[in-house]
């Protein structure tokens, strides 16, 4: 029996994201990182609007509006992973933290792309 997606919560895409989420905020809550307000705010809001934007777009009915929005999230998603490296710079986390994160967003965007793809198949 095919496995059925009935909301956005279902999605890989999303549960990746929401757990990139979830170390982000992490690794912002100790010192130095969590004076860094600059940083620690355009990080934040980088990663969820990788999550809120993919369950915008599943909540869209027109393809398009999904693919724009789903395209919204892997951008913001590679914002994050470029973000990264200046939190490697900065020593705000540890190298397994930092690859932890790094091999996050490539499995979110990884899916994301996967997300995209479906999405655009089912247009034409």
């Amino acid at each position: 029996m095919e496995d059925r997606i009935n909301s956005f919560e279902d999605l890989e895409a999303w549960k990746s994201a929401r757990e990139l989420v979830c170390n982000v905020y992490t690794t912002f809550r100790r010192e130095p990182a969590s004076r860094d307000y600059g940083l620690r705010d355009q990080v934040q809001r980088a990663a969820v609007s990788t999550m809120t934007n993919i369950a915008e777009g599943f909540e869209r009915i027109h393809l398009q509006e999904k693919i724009q929005f789903y395209n919204i999230a892997r951008a913001s998603c590679g914002e994050v992973r470029s973000l990264i490296y200046v939190m490697a710079d900065a020593s705000y986390s540890t190298s397994e933290e930092q690859k932890q994160l790094h091999d996050l967003t490539i499995r979110t965007g990884k899916l994301l792309s996967g997300l995209l793809q479906s999405t655009r198949a089912r247009i034409k």
